[in-house]
């Protein structure tokens, strides 16, 4: 399980990089370069790890790139405050999260997306059993 999402969310992860250069405000989202970016570099790294990594080096990879984004949400939606982005075309949000003021700016939609993506990421790492892991496993 834990390589068919880390391969699906690899996926997603990409196409959100290449809309968030053309659409940077779809769906509520505060898609900046760097944001866009860094959704591009989890994609690869979690098509990597989906597609040629080892179910045992998926299942660790989603356990902890779930903790992290899970870490992420819950630290914007408790360290977000209302405020407007400095970044042009982004909405006003009440839980804006400068995590680096003029590049990377998360709102309430970003930090609903990354706690949906944790759940998804660590529940299929916790589904996954990796005990008897070869070079090349699937689910």
């Amino acid at each position: 399980m834990a390589k068919t999402v880390a391969t699906i969310i690899g996926v997603v992860f990409l196409l959100v990089g290449i809309v968030g250069f053309v659409a940077p405000g779809v769906a509520g989202f505060h898609l900046s370069t760097a944001h866009n970016l860094i959704h591009i570099i989890s994609g690869a790294l979690s098509l990597y790890f989906g597609l040629a990594g080892t179910l045992r080096g998926a299942r660790l990879f989603c356990i902890v790139f779930g903790a992290v984004y899970g870490l992420l949400g819950v630290a914007g939606f408790l360290l977000g405050a209302p405020g407007t982005p400095s970044m042009p075309g982004m909405v006003a949000d009440d839980r804006l999260f400068k995590v680096l003021p003029g590049a990377l700016e998360l709102g309430t939609s970003d930090h609903t997306f990354h706690v949906l993506l944790a759940i998804v990421y660590i529940v299929a790492g916790l589904m996954t059993k990796a005990a008897y892991d070869t070079a090349r496993d699937h689910d």
